[in-house]
């Protein structure tokens, strides 16, 4: 859970007071938060470095199966064993460094072997062979495995925790449980991704997602199939904020004329089939839930002002074995409007740097934003004790 002992963020405490002042009265983030490269830092350390999703479990669906994931300032080495158990660990092999896997990258190998020497581990960790030292005095191969985090898979995303002393990850997502499991996102598979390299801030991305102020002003295609007034947003338990929107009288999914080809989740209920669901999981996964697929958002900050964003739409697995199953209806519509998106985060960001910006008020359709920038706020203040960030 939160350390009160640990060091505050690099950020004016009265500015930060006035993003905790009641709904209606606060004020966004400092702009620092979103420009100073060292709030950037600290993020890594105490947010970044808790609980944080790496991608999709199916990225390593078979045994031995071994990726490379990138978390912006470092890379994560998962593994799956001959028996199908996950393992991660820092991707840095413990005699000099070298990374064990290219960023990225991914191998079905019997052993982890460090191209730079050649030094060998089992998939669980454990040093198989380091070449020389055989017969060097003290050497002792249970003092030099790979350095090992906690990991989980939820609902098939792949989650750790590279300070290895956060919460559990059933305390982190607390209610989202109960918000996700109708879904069954587990038994999806992800049909398409997309990569966009956003020149904002990771924070000003998570804000723009939990609201629909500004959709009737750029996003007409989303308007046509979803009021965007509709639905609310929750107080939740957790390290996650969300609300859910309409759909149209008439419209079946989120696509541009309202319909699609995929098959509906059938573990839903009446609310959900008429809904969708979006939830942003602290720090970096945004979740889109949707009567017939579910659409995230993972987010890699690269710096203060630049975040990596991967895309993914997953659908039942039943659409394939559908005769002509094409999720464009869905990808279109999403990347035309992340698109609308993406311009205007990035905007955003060229503002937040403009000489006399100063943090201004929110809307009364802003409160989801207000959910996340609270959450923030007291993370950097080193006073909240429902936000899960790493000691």
């Amino acid at each position: 859970m939160f350390n009160q002992s640990r060091t505050a963020a690099p950020l004016d405490a009265d500015e930060l007071a006035l993003s905790l002042a009641p709904f209606g009265t606060s004020r966004m983030l400092p702009r620092a938060a979103y420009l100073d490269p060292a709030v950037l830092d600290w993020e890594r350390r105490h947010v970044f470095g808790g609980w944080v999703c790496l991608g999709r479990a199916e990225e390593l669906a078979s045994p031995r199966s071994l990726k490379a994931f990138d978390l912006g300032h470092a890379t994560v080495l998962v593994s799956r064993d001959e028996a199908g158990r996950l393992h991660a660990f820092e991707n840095a092999c413990r005699h000099r460094g070298h990374e064990l896997l290219p960023c990225g990258a991914s191998a079905q190998p019997r052993a982890v072997v460090c191209p730079y020497h050649g030094w060998a581990y089992h998939l669980d960790g454990t040093l198989l062979g380091a070449p020389g030292f055989k017969d060097v005095p003290g050497f002792d191969p249970d003092a030099h495995g790979l350095v090992g985090m906690p990991v989980r898979d939820w609902h098939g995303w792949l989650f750790v925790d590279p300070s290895g002393e956060s919460e559990e990850l059933a305390d982190h997502l607390a209610d989202l449980e109960d918000v996700v499991a109708p879904y069954s996102p587990e038994t999806l598979r992800t049909a398409v991704s997309h990569s966009y390299d956003v020149a904002a801030n990771w924070k000003v991305v998570v804000e723009n997602y939990q609201e629909c102020y500004h959709c009737s002003n750029i996003h007409p295609e989303l308007c046509r199939v979803s009021p965007p007034d509709s639905g609310e947003n929750v107080e939740t338990g957790g390290s996650w904020v969300g609300g859910w929107m309409d759909l149209r009288d008439g419209a079946q999914t989120m696509s541009l004329d309202g319909h699609g080809s995929g098959a509906m989740i059938g573990t839903l209920g009446e609310k959900e089939r008429r809904t969708v669901m979006y939830a942003a999981v602290l720090p970096n996964l945004l979740v889109s839930l949707h009567p017939d697929y579910v659409m995230t958002h993972l987010l890699v900050p690269v710096a203060v002002d630049r975040t990596r964003i991967t895309c993914s739409w997953a659908f039942s697995a039943e659409d394939d074995q559908l005769a002509g199953f094409d999720p464009s209806y869905a990808v279109d519509f999403w990347d035309l409007t992340n698109r609308q998106d993406w311009g205007a985060c990035e905007s955003v960001q060229r503002g937040l740097a403009t000489p006399h910006y100063r943090p201004g008020p929110l809307a009364p359709q802003e409160d989801g934003v207000y959910h996340f920038v609270r959450l923030m706020a007291r993370a950097y203040l080193g006073t909240a004790d429902d936000v899960a960030v790493a000691d």
